[in-house]
């Protein structure tokens, strides 16, 4: 897309810390040490704006903003807020009852939550944004890491801590801006991206969709927000994603991988899509295409060789494993080139990519047994992670420590969940993580419920409703070759921590 690249090839010579509406206004922060708000603080500071905030639980990100000039309370009760404030910005975990924003309230304060800010900051730059129910913190990260190490410095949002970009964000001093962009509550329609991703779409966050119809919807409007002369980079596989790009017209490339170096014996172009709607250029986005060959793997990391147009461009070889990285790879190197970056760098920097925490994140070992935890919290999400795992570790025994995350998911997956686990030898549930749930929601269904749906599938399962009960057993049951995998988007993180601490 000459239009795109072009467009982000000039980016690489302009400084971001040009002309900015924040500049010199006055904006506080309402829980200012998370990840995504710390990151968008900094780049607020950057532009010259002048920030406050309030963090209960300071850390290295309040520290540095600190460093930079930022005002930080620890308490939320409104002391650093003023008639002169601008701007509130709080996080979606803040309720309406938090006594700093009804200070702010009282002050008669304009207030946005953190995903609109987000936008606003992404409409001054040139914005990538990636979105799907799948892959986003990983393809995210991909790239903004394969930017960096091409001397592009974006900035960037990513949901997870990334270890070689130092976090999970960064204010660059170029105007890319690369942000993971989420369907819950449907923060991603207030970004302003000029590249789209869009990995995947399958049910999930069905306590704010009614069904997957609603969620398909959603993505469609989050593609409508990319121009016409941007570019939307989709799954090529995936028909829920080719339904919600039909009569979009911004142009679209279609990522994919497999064993052939040939989509459909079609000259490495992907077939048109036939939308029931009416026509669209997805019918026509095959003359734009990204497709890897699977070459080899190499200790659960797979290696391919990536054409363009049908023509070899590249190669990846990853340090990551799992097939479905690879894709992820597929898709984050499809956006370096919209960025206008050497193929070849970006390749290789891809490939020394060593991951976002919680994603198959080493722990340590328990009676010669590896434990690995995952953030994984979805049945697609369960079925990849074990099947990376086996390729890489190959070990004797697979254990898997599964912390279903929220009532309302686990109750609508609840079949999908059961036959995820196929490829572990023995899952242990503990008790469900409650978030976001009503009360009748948490009496609908229980970790009990998913375990007896596992066993009826053939597979070992059992309840153990209590942290602590599950680190005895499995001290008392691991063996030298097991792995040990804790997965799930709560704190089931904390068992494999403290089996490893002994």
């Amino acid at each position: 897309m000459p239009n795109v690249v072009e467009n982000a090839v000039s980016q690489l010579r302009t400084d971001s810390r040009s002309a900015s509406r924040f500049t010199g206004r006055r904006v506080h922060f309402i829980g200012i040490g998370g990840c995504g708000m710390s990151g968008l603080a900094r780049m607020l500071l950057d532009a010259g704006a002048i920030v406050s905030g309030s963090e209960p639980k300071p850390n290295a990100q309040t520290f540095e903003l600190t460093r930079l000039g930022a005002a930080i309370s620890r308490d939320q009760l409104g002391q650093l807020l003023s008639r002169e404030t601008d701007l509130v910005v709080r996080t979606a975990a803040i309720p309406d009852n938090n006594p700093e924003f009804l200070a702010a309230k009282s002050y008669g304060l304009k207030s946005i939550k953190y995903a609109e800010l987000l936008g606003q900051i992404m409409q001054e730059r040139f914005g990538i944004a990636i979105a799907g129910t799948h892959g986003k913190s990983t393809t995210t990260a991909m790239l903004a890491w394969a930017l960096m190490q091409c001397g592009a410095d974006p900035s960037f949002v990513i949901g997870g801590t990334v270890p070689q970009l130092g976090g999970g964000s960064h204010s660059g001093s170029s105007r890319f801006f690369v942000a993971e962009a989420c369907e819950f509550d449907r923060s991603f329609h207030k970004l302003h991206p000029t590249v789209a991703i869009i990995t995947n779409i399958e049910e999930d966050h069905l306590d704010c969709y009614k069904d997957i119809d609603q969620i398909v919807e959603s993505f469609r409007q989050f593609a409508q927000l990319v121009p016409s002369d941007g570019l939307i980079i989709s799954n090529q596989s995936d028909e829920r994603v080719r339904q919600a790009l039909a009569g979009i017209s911004a142009p679209i490339e279609f990522c994919s991988i497999g064993e052939s170096d040939l989509l459909s014996g079609n000259g490495g172009q992907c077939p048109p899509y036939e939308p029931t709607t009416t026509p669209s250029r997805v019918g026509t986005a095959h003359l734009s295409n990204w497709h890897t060959r699977i070459t080899g793997i190499t200790k659960g990391c797979y290696n391919g060789e990536v054409f363009h147009h049908g023509k070899l461009v590249c190669e990846l070889h990853l340090s990551v494993a799992g097939r479905h990285n690879l894709f992820n790879a597929t898709m984050a190197l499809a956006a370096c080139h919209a960025c206008g970056v050497d193929l070849n760098r970006a390749a290789e920097a891809i490939g020394r990519f060593c991951g976002v925490d919680r994603r198959m994140t080493e722990m340590g070992q328990v009676n010669g047994a590896t434990i690995v935890d995952d953030y994984g919290h979805h049945p697609t999400e369960i079925r990849a992670t074990l099947k990376a795992v086996r390729e890489k570790y190959q070990p004797n025994r697979l254990w898997c420590i599964f912390q279903p995350h929220q009532h309302s998911r686990t109750r609508f997956l609840l079949e999908d969940f059961a036959a995820s686990f196929a490829l572990a030898d023995e899952t242990i549930v503990p008790d469900i993580y409650f978030v976001r749930d009503s009360e009748s929601e948490r009496q609908s269904v229980s970790s009990a419920d998913l375990v007896a749906r596992i066993a009826a599938n053939g597979r070992n399962a059992r309840h153990l409703p209590e942290f602590s009960e599950i680190i005895r057993h499995v001290r008392q049951n691991a063996r030298p070759g097991d792995l040990i995998l804790t997965l799930g988007a709560g704190n089931v993180w904390e068992i494999g921590r403290d089996l490893a601490a002994g």
